[in-house]
């Protein structure tokens, strides 16, 4: 029989918590890959205003549902309240799956957080500069983020949920929960209870990333699970309880309900070492998996595309995990089907000598070529690939390509072990991220306002000392 008395807090609960609140962050490479992080998930945001099927989706949750004084949506006029906000701008940010990346025995994108980190401080700023109040600063914002991408990606480390078919978001919802709480003023009782709540709402299922039901919710599932740590976060600090066995409760715990009653590993305290080693997608949007196989297949495209007839085979070799993911074979339903398969992205960057977002779109995907391209891919796994895949000193995401031709001829065997947005090239990512950042805004804002945008990050110290509500009103559009 279960005893009815009520434990402590489970020690993830408690752990979490206590590094959402209390945690000192010293180093400076980690406030600067923070101000990059915030730089980039903007960009993709405003890339994907240009998408009507994501733009659809954006805003109040019914027509009118708006709020003066709100929280707002940037490259928008929408006011709305924090959490419709945090979905808005969560999902914006995720939508092209363009965003930067976490790998390891899970997978998932930290700066998912950014929609509710974003929503709650620029609601926070706006009610207090309107009652005469301190507002939060930017530097609050960067704090919160990397925080909550140590959260999602320390978890992640050796724990998969994937392979219980459970969907990575969960951890997006569970760091949303934990930092927004604590942006809030939250005590330590009330972070626990906003990160239990997070973990009694259970998983989503990972179906909608997975052949045969790749679909559209892949991109915005984090607004949804960001938004939902937001509301755990305003619950708890109304005085809404938590659950101190949401994890280890026998039978009804999250553990043994979801995780087939194993624990979760922690192989390292929390700190800084997530956003330290985040790594980016510079160039093009593709699942990261598929990245160092774009490269290569971009550097092969001037060698091949005039010879596109006479191939023969292409061979991929890449990790475990692509084969796993996004390996497939046979019909490509949707956009979200087509940058979620190595094959797809493979023949594109091959066929165009390009990858952008629209290569995903119907127009390019009628294209016969591409199709042609993957019914003659050969994937394999690569066993040097895959351990310096899970190695906790690499942790890179190795691809190689190369084509054979019918008359015996081959080009040569490209290969990459770390994709351009990897630490060990951060140097050379970061001019690319910049050209990125400027392109997005420039795309979307009238040029005034475009310069005043960029403006914003020229100076990581104004940037920092900067009120969260006057930096995001450079960000409102008409």
């Amino acid at each position: 029989m279960t005893s009815p008395e009520r434990p402590a807090p489970d020690r993830v609960l408690t752990d979490i918590a206590r590094y959402a609140r209390d945690y000192t962050i010293e180093r400076a490479v980690a406030w600067e890959t923070a101000a990059l992080c915030l730089m980039d998930t903007l960009a993709c945001g405003f890339q994907a205003l240009a998408v009507p099927a994501c733009r659809r989706l954006l805003g109040p949750i019914v027509p009118g549902a708006t709020m003066h004084g709100g929280a707002r949506v940037p490259g928008t006029a929408y006011e709305l309240d924090p959490v419709q906000a945090a979905f808005s701008i969560g999902t914006m940010g995720r939508w092209l799956d363009y965003n930067d990346t976490w790998l390891a025995a899970e997978w998932g994108h930290p700066s998912d957080n950014l929609g509710g980190i974003l929503a709650v401080a620029d609601y926070m700023a706006r009610r207090a500069s309107a009652e005469g109040g301190e507002p939060p600063l930017m530097r609050d914002v960067l704090a919160a983020l990397i925080r909550a991408y140590e959260i999602q990606g320390v978890t992640a480390l050796e724990n998969s949920f994937n392979r219980v078919g459970l969907d990575h978001v969960v951890l997006v919802r569970v760091a949303t929960a934990a930092v927004t709480t604590a942006l809030l003023g939250g005590s330590q009782e009330q972070v626990v209870n906003a990160v239990s709540n997070a973990w009694v709402d259970g998983a989503p299922l990972r179906t909608y990333r997975q052949a045969p039901n790749t679909g559209s919710r892949k991109g915005w599932a984090a607004g949804d699970a960001t938004s939902r740590g937001v509301r755990h976060a305003l619950l708890a600090m109304a005085g809404e309880m938590g659950y101190p066995a949401a994890l280890t409760a026998p039978s009804f715990g999250f553990y043994d309900a979801l995780f087939r009653g194993e624990p979760f590993r922690y192989p390292q305290p929390f700190g800084t070492y997530v956003i330290e080693n985040i790594l980016f997608k510079a160039s093009f949007p593709a699942e990261f998996h598929a990245q160092t196989a774009a490269e290569c297949a971009l550097q092969l495209h001037g060698t091949v595309h005039d010879r596109l007839e006479q191939i023969d085979r292409i061979v991929i070799e890449t990790q475990e995990p692509a084969i796993r993911i996004i390996d497939k074979t046979g019909p490509l339903a949707n956009p979200a089907d087509r940058d979620h398969c190595l094959q797809y992205v493979t023949a594109a960057a091959l066929l165009l000598g390009r990858l952008t977002a629209e290569d995903y779109g119907d127009g390019i995907a009628c294209d016969p070529r591409i199709d042609a391209l993957r019914a003659k891919m050969v994937v394999r796994e690569n066993p040097t690939f895959t351990a310096h895949y899970y190695a906790a000193d690499r942790r890179t995401i190795g691809g190689a390509v190369q084509v054979f031709f019918a008359d015996g001829t081959a080009t040569p065997r490209v290969a990459i072990d770390a994709p351009l947005g990897h630490r060990e090239r951060r140097s050379e990512c970061l001019p690319a991220l910049r050209r990125k950042f400027a392109a997005s805004v420039a795309a979307h804002f009238p040029p005034r306002q475009a310069e005043r945008i960029g403006a914003l990050f020229a100076d990581r110290e104004r940037l920092e000392a900067m009120p969260v509500h006057e930096f995001v009103a450079n960000l409102v559009k008409a």
